[in-house]
């Protein structure tokens, strides 16, 4: 499918949002229970730059992580920043993780606490990023060890199946895109995406919503005269959204706190 990036971002595609928020772990993940994504397949849809993505293949133990955006332009960024990820990374230890760390709680807790300020973003700027390993035997390099656990790809994800949807997720992550799926494809659009979302968790799998509150839509809106239309016939609200998720087939919601700004 080719590229939906536009000039003004309509679909949420800021470019350059992490720029302006100056962190490195993101603070909504520190939210989330520690073994939510332990060996875990994980879909990030709308994931812009790729920096929540790389963050939970490097350091939550995720055995495999996609994200997924329908800015190619953003999904280019995104293979950029999971090689400057691996570059800022320490060499593993002489010894195996797994002789290292036995319990799983202590694996993620270790991970959390990696050091990722080895190659100074000085040495990129000047030298480039260091090249991505190949795969091998070897545990520090393997397919469900980052960077090998984690891939992007270019898609309208709320239409479009991607080839990783077909083994399903263990959790579905959608931070801070509600918004942007209801003012471009109305109430039946996210509809069709809390349905899809459904259709692809495994058995006692996590949908990881962070919506956007409903006064948020009127700047939004504004950016474009379609969205301002569509903004007319919208019925849904968000505090309607736990109703409706329970209605598709979810669990009882989880409320886990706010932090730090976001709702773009």
């Amino acid at each position: 499918m080719a590229s939906r990036a536009t000039t003004v971002p309509i679909h949420g595609n800021y470019h350059g949002y992490y720029n302006k928020r100056p962190f490195i772990q993101d603070p909504r993940l520190q939210l989330l229970p520690p073994e939510l994504f332990q060996h875990a397949r994980v879909l990030d849809v709308g994931c812009n730059e790729g920096w929540v993505t790389c963050e939970i293949a490097q350091l939550w133990n995720a055995r495999r992580v996609v994200g997924v955006d329908l800015d190619e332009t953003l999904i280019r960024a995104a293979w950029k920043r999971r090689r400057t990820v691996w570059s800022l990374q320490a060499p593993p230890s002489s010894s195996s993780h797994q002789d290292e760390v036995d319990a799983d709680a202590m694996e993620v807790d270790s991970a959390l606490d990696a050091e990722v300020d080895y190659f100074p973003a000085s040495c990129e700027h000047m030298f480039g990023a260091l090249p991505i390993p190949p795969q091998s035997e070897d545990e520090a390099v393997s397919a469900d060890r980052f960077p090998h656990n984690l891939t992007f790809q270019t898609a309208d994800w709320t239409r479009q199946a991607i080839h990783e949807d077909s083994e399903g997720y263990d959790a579905v992550v959608a931070f801070s895109i509600s918004k942007w799926i209801h003012l471009n494809d109305g109430d039946d659009g996210l509809l069709r995406f809390f349905r899809r979302v459904h259709s692809v968790l495994t058995t006692g799998g996590t949908f990881v919503l962070e919506p956007q509150e409903w006064d948020t839509y009127a700047k939004a809106k504004r950016m474009d005269t379609r969205l301002k239309e569509n903004a007319k016939d919208l019925k849904l609200r968000p505090e309607d959204f736990e109703r409706i998720l329970r209605e598709i087939g979810f669990g009882p919601a989880e409320h886990l706190g706010r932090t730090g700004e976001g709702g773009e």
